[in-house]
């Protein structure tokens, strides 16, 4: 027997109601920290200063930014309270490419005069320590670690600006 013009509206009404459940029940389980990944830094060792290629922030009275970062105040909070969890260490270093290129962070911590060189493998979330410790970095906070920049362009005898996220 075949099923009528209102029954198939049911099921697909049942079948919307449904993904729409599952779809939220999957944000909220991902888009929240864990409680158990640490952070990085702490009331005792904040971090003072970080640079990224020519980017750069400081802590100051407030902290400041270099001229062609839009959104200094939510890097900065990013990263001075970034959470990270140990990674196995059977686990391996992504293969570097065009594609997947790590960015060298250099950090400098509070009461502290020697900066230390990280690696952030930005891509997969990962940062490796100047002691060879491998890091994740929950999904959830990894977007708010790339800054928003100016990116100025000369065309012709004027100048473009454009935002960009990486």
């Amino acid at each position: 027997m075949a099923l009528s013009r209102k029954e198939w509206n049911n099921i697909i009404i049942l079948a919307s109601v449904l993904m729409i459940a599952i779809l939220t029940l999957v944000s909220e389980k991902t888009s929240k920290t864990p409680s158990d990944v640490p952070p990085l830094f702490d009331q005792q060792s904040p971090l003072a200063q970080l640079q990224m290629n020519e980017l750069w922030l400081n802590k100051g009275s407030q902290w400041q930014c270099h001229e062609k970062i839009l959104n200094c105040q939510i890097w900065a909070k990013a990263w001075s309270e970034i959470r990270v969890s140990p990674v196995p260490e059977q686990q391996t270093l992504p293969k570097h490419n065009d594609i997947n290129q790590p960015i060298k962070l250099t950090i400098l911590i509070a009461n502290n005069d020697q900066p230390q060189t990280w690696i952030w493998y930005q891509k997969q979330g990962l940062l490796l320590s100047p002691s060879s410790n491998l890091y994740l970095i929950p999904p959830s906070l990894r977007e708010s670690l790339t800054p928003i920049t100016v990116i100025t362009t000369q065309s012709s005898s004027e100048t473009d600006q454009y935002t960009n996220g990486q």
